[in-house]
């Protein structure tokens, strides 16, 4: 297959006017221009009128997407739930049916995400995505996000303070066997002591180290970057403010060097202006776009639940009784829509802080999160106006 377009996003540049050509799944050859392959004989449709259907398998043929935006297939790594299931609901079936529909919505790679819980409980779920990675046939598990049970309370958000316990490399260790290998990501709150230690363990593990929901100071937060640290769990969000004399976590968010910060660019957990302020401290190429999204994603407003916690969802928000937003209903694509149309990127930056970004952070950019010979087809097609999906690609195949 061959598929050309106005527009296709690289790691570095924007192609105009080029094609790519898929073999077996994969970029085979990304051509500058088009005029390389008039040796080669190529029936090209436009992408309305394809059917996959009428042609014949000896038949190489050219999907044209005109004046439509190739971009990479988006890379989520920190996703709860979708379409009313939810990671820790330990099912294998569930996690199926979060693959296959956030496939539909853009999402090609993504990390299955825990909540806090028992450590007993999070043996059991990391061992099912394990167990059930390779049935997803929808978007690819990449890995997983441990999104607790490392924190402290005043910052707990929607996860369970009965559950806190101090970071444990051993325990860390058991979930990485029990998940075949799979966990890529880990968070803990910095002013644990000998939190340092762990972070350097995990980091030697493969795995690297997120900072959130914690009250640590500026000082702390900076030791654990310095230890190896460099995701900070959706900015703003679950972590000790910016004062002037005291700038906290979220300070060290946006001073710390070569580190990554997570942005839920929903409109409700960060304003447009402080996600600006994010974007303008790191640069577009070190924020990672994340949903964070819940089980109700894809869903009608009611009630749902998150954990062991009720959450009402209404007017794009989920809340727990207290009021506090529980995660998010997200969809990384209106994510993405919104920060060119807050006026804080170009829509090539965004589609990097949707796809590459994120990859990088958790180090999976050697398989996904970008446009590149080898790597596998997987690939978003957006309106060039209004951003909004027309198709999505993945392994080469229309789906």
């Amino acid at each position: 297959m061959l598929f050309k377009s106005m527009y296709i996003v690289l790691e570095d540049r924007v192609l105009e006017n080029g094609m790519i050509e898929v073999i077996d799944g994969r970029v085979y050859e990304i051509y500058e221009n088009q005029d390389k392959l008039v040796d080669k004989s190529i029936r090209v449709v436009d992408y309305t009128e394809y059917d996959s259907n009428i042609y014949e398998s000896s038949e190489l043929i050219c999907v044209d997407y005109g004046n439509n935006i190739i971009s990479p297939g988006f890379v989520d790594t920190h996703i709860h739930g979708y379409s009313g299931y939810d990671v820790m609901d330990n099912d294998g079936e569930g996690l199926k049916i979060i693959s296959n529909d956030i496939l539909k919505i853009g999402v090609t790679s993504f990390l299955p995400t825990t909540l806090t819980d028992s450590i007993d409980m999070i043996n059991e779920v990391v061992k099912t995505v394990g167990d059930y990675k390779k049935e997803c046939n929808g978007s690819k598990i990449r890995g997983i996000f441990l999104e607790g049970p490392f924190f402290t309370e005043k910052y707990k958000g929607a996860q369970n303070p009965n559950y806190f316990v101090e970071p444990d490399i051993d325990v860390l260790k058991k979930w990485q066997e029990l998940s075949g290998g799979l966990i890529k990501k880990v968070a803990v709150a910095p002013e644990y002591d000998r939190c340092d230690d762990f972070i350097k363990s995990a980091k030697k593990l493969g795995i690297s180290v997120a900072l959130g929901h914690s009250d640590a100071t500026y000082e702390q937060a900076m030791k654990a970057v310095d230890s190896g640290a460099n995701i900070f769990v959706h900015v703003y969000n679950g972590m000790s403010p910016l004062h002037h004399r005291n700038p906290g976590m979220v300070g060290a968010a946006l001073s710390s060097l070569n580190t990554y910060a997570e942005l839920i660019c929903d409109g409700h957990h960060v304003h447009p202006a402080a996600a600006d302020i994010v974007v303008k401290c790191k640069s577009p190429y070190n924020v990672a776009l994340i949903t964070d999204c819940m089980k109700a994603g894809g869903m009608k407003d009611g009630r749902y639940n998150l954990g062991e916690f009720g959450v009402d969802v209404k007017n794009g928000t989920a809340k727990l009784d207290s009021g506090s937003l529980a995660g998010s209903i997200l969809k990384l694509k209106d994510g993405l829509k919104n920060v060119i149309n807050w006026g804080i990127v170009s829509p090539f930056e965004a589609i990097q802080m949707a796809s590459l970004v994120p990859a990088k952070s958790v180090g999976i950019d050697d398989v996904c999160g970008k446009i590149s010979k080898g790597y596998d087809a997987d690939f978003v097609v957006l309106n060039e106006e209004s951003y909004d999906i027309i198709e999505v690609i993945l392994n080469g195949k229309i789906v």
